[in-house]
């Protein structure tokens, strides 16, 4: 997926300068989901503009520098209503700890269960951010549509951390309750 199909989403729901993709959506709301730095954005804003997916108006600001404001074109909107309804292939998995305890077995048990337990926190933190995101549930019939398909992402988000936690618990039991391993010859 690209990262130009998540601009384009966060312009169809309102206009927004580089700054404010930053910091209110890839720093807050959607940091659960997709992370970007801010000169992968403004480098997608660039390519988007060529494109004509997206327009920039300069509002012009005596006090502080000029603001360069996005919005979607309707070119982009098609664009992002075909990716909308075009299945995505499957991501690439990279999951750095599972590399790292896939060749671990040179390791005592005691630095293998340090790194997992390094890996329950983060992951603690996460779910408890993802926990602490407000959206109305799914059953709140007074929610618009978009928010209950927050609901719905951020469910997912929640069980996925909690059953990764889940995994790391056995995995720490595990490995604390085997002897060293023997390395392979």
């Amino acid at each position: 997926m690209s990262l130009a199909y998540v601009i384009l989403g966060l312009l169809q729901q309102e206009e927004r300068t580089g700054y404010d993709l930053k910091v209110g959506c890839f720093d807050q709301c959607i940091a659960h989901l997709w992370q970007a730095d801010q000169a992968q954005i403004y480098r997608t804003l660039d390519r988007l503009e060529v494109q004509g997916w997206i327009c920039c108006t300069i509002k012009i600001q005596h006090d502080r520098p000029n603001r360069k404001v996005y919005h979607i074109t309707e070119t982009g909107k098609a664009e992002l209503n075909q990716w909308l309804q075009t299945h995505q292939p499957l991501p690439v998995l990279r999951e750095p700890l599972l590399m790292q305890l896939y060749f671990a077995a040179e390791l005592p048990n005691e630095a293998i269960a340090t790194l997992l337990e390094q890996e329950l926190v983060v992951r603690q933190k996460k779910l408890a951010e993802c926990i602490s995101i407000q959206v109305p549930s799914l059953d709140d019939q007074t929610a618009a549509p978009e928010q209950r398909l927050h609901r719905l992402v951020l469910d997912l988000m929640i069980q996925r951390e909690q059953t990764y936690l889940d995994w790391l618990q056995r995995a720490i039991e595990f490995a604390r309750s085997q002897r060293n391993f023997t390395p392979m010859q």
